[in-house]
């Protein structure tokens, strides 16, 4: 299948420095969006060099890979699930180890959202709250799970939805990719069909965003959907940085 992809990233209208970072390659087939916290420059760190290690852990390892096409196997199942939660560990020790090698930047690290196309299927991988939403035949469904307090209290139900909305720990993540040197990754596959569309963006732009609204936007496609996601984001606030990318399945 062919795929085209179109990403930017927007610092928005509080911040002064942009702490998101984002990969798009067609060629590998690899795309990554990142949201990285740290305050000063460490979370611009933190972001930009966990997207690059993290890439290019799947431009080495995707080779290997067999192409996942019917009738799969298990073994090419895994090895593929393996190399996406490989590169965004590889992220995080590279993210922790720079923060060790600079005390200025301890505890700097950064969300993950990644996904690689590879044959019939994608391979997402998952750290923090950064989100990757699917659209098909008009409807859009989120594909990975935030990983912040409010989700946590969601699913246990120890808070209601409307008290979520007023939280004051809206911000609180409990995975991140490189305050550590482990992380937990979430992994999954999806079945490719074409007209399908994703959106990989960080909270910056789904914070102001309804599930609802992401196939109206997507069909304007290209650049300019992408565009009009950073601009509503911006025109609802824009208080965090805004990152969106956007890819066509044809």
């Amino acid at each position: 299948m062919d795929v085209h992809s179109f990403g930017r990233s927007d610092v928005g209208r509080r911040r002064s420095l942009n702490e998101d970072a984002f990969l798009i390659d067609d060629e590998v087939g690899v795309y990554i969006v990142a949201d990285g916290m740290g305050g000063h420059a460490a979370g611009e760190v933190a972001s930009s060099e966990g997207v690059e290690a993290a890439f290019a852990m799947v431009k080495q390892g995707k080779p290997s890979l067999s192409p996942l096409v019917e009738p799969l196997r298990e073994e090419d199942i895994h090895a593929a699930l393996r190399l996406m939660e490989s590169a965004l560990q590889g992220a995080t020790y590279m993210v922790f180890s720079l923060a060790e090698l600079d005390r200025g930047k301890s505890g700097m690290g950064t969300t993950m959202s990644a996904l690689l196309v590879l044959g019939e299927y994608a391979v997402t991988a998952q750290v923090g709250d950064s989100r990757i939403y699917q659209v098909r035949q008009g409807e859009a469904s989120q594909l990975t799970e935030d990983h912040t307090l409010i989700a946590w209290q969601l699913r246990e139900g120890i808070i209601t939805l409307e008290e979520a909305r007023r939280s004051r720990h809206k911000n609180v993540i409990t995975r991140a990719v490189g305050n550590r040197d482990y992380v937990q990754v979430d992994t999954s596959l999806v079945r490719l069909e074409p007209g399908d569309r994703f959106l990989l963006c960080s909270d910056g732009l789904h914070g102001y965003l309804r599930t609802a609204e992401i196939p109206v936007i997507a069909s304007l496609g290209g650049g300019s959907a992408v565009d009009r996601f950073i601009d509503l984001a911006n025109e609802r606030g824009g208080k965090d940085n805004i990152t969106a990318v956007l890819l066509e399945i044809d």
